[in-house]
């Protein structure tokens, strides 16, 4: 349940459109629901603002689309990561509106109904065969609620790429950069940029890349400031990192 949902189930019950046995058979599945194989954290939106993100991989397709059905319904706006198309159409079955990024494994419903309102995120990847990770950060911070740009390829192979790119820069309140290799973009972006930068290094590389640990290893001892890492791979993560910088922003508005 989300806080708009809460509010206006209490608001209901105060002007007497439901009475309180209806209002606590909506609320009985909070704060989780067992489902067997899985504990749906109800609560979560209240305590994030967004609802439980489902990690699809591992996950057979019919687990993927109970949680959805469980987790969904209304205005909610629901995501899922790390998703096949076999867990797609089985999701699909439930929510016809669904819709699937491919290049980034990711299911959405509801995505649509919400607007940008919390922030400007960018994100930056360093070559073509980072845009998974980073586009599934740029999906996740979509639905989260945040206007997103994408700058992509513009590795230091090439840094007048990025220089052409300044304005954009200056736009955003966050900044994801995501690189493989030897990870070197994140510190570019990082002595450019006055906002936080999120750094997310790839498995793309090279044998001595170790599967991202280079290029994680690489971001770590940044030398630029106001740079943090998140794990290998783990464009969701950075993008949550980067709303919760935008819901503070959102919230010292209000």
């Amino acid at each position: 349940m989300q806080r708009n949902e809460l509010r206006k189930l209490l608001e209901n019950v105060k002007e007497h459109k439901i009475d309180v046995a209806e209002a606590l058979d909506r609320l009985k599945n909070l704060p989780y629901e067992d489902l067997g194989f899985a504990v749906i954290d109800h609560h979560r939106a209240l305590r994030k603002g967004f609802p439980e993100v489902v990690f699809c991989q591992g996950k057979t397709a019919e687990q993927v689309a109970g949680i959805f059905k469980k987790l969904g319904g209304g205005d909610r706006v629901i995501l899922g990561t790390r998703a096949s198309d076999e867990a797609f159409l089985k999701v699909r079955e439930i929510y016809p509106e669904a819709i699937y990024n491919e290049l980034a494994r990711t299911i959405v419903i509801g995505g649509g109904k919400q607007p940008a309102q919390k922030g400007r995120i960018l994100v930056v990847s360093a070559g073509t065969a980072d845009l998974p990770v980073a586009e599934e950060a740029a999906v996740t911070a979509e639905v989260m609620g945040n206007e997103v740009r994408r700058v992509y390829d513009v590795g230091v192979a090439g840094i007048h790429r990025l220089l052409d790119k300044l304005d954009e820069m200056r736009w955003a309140h966050v900044i994801i950069v995501v690189a493989g290799m030897e990870g070197a973009l994140a510190s570019v972006v990082g002595g450019l940029a006055e906002q936080p930068v999120i750094a997310v290094p790839t498995s793309v590389g090279y044998g001595a890349s170790f599967n991202g640990l280079a290029a994680l290893l690489s971001m770590l001892n940044s030398c630029a400031s106001g740079v943090s890492v998140v794990n290998i791979d783990n464009g969701f993560g950075a993008a949550a990192m980067a709303n919760a910088i935008t819901r503070m922003m959102e919230g010292a508005r209000e």
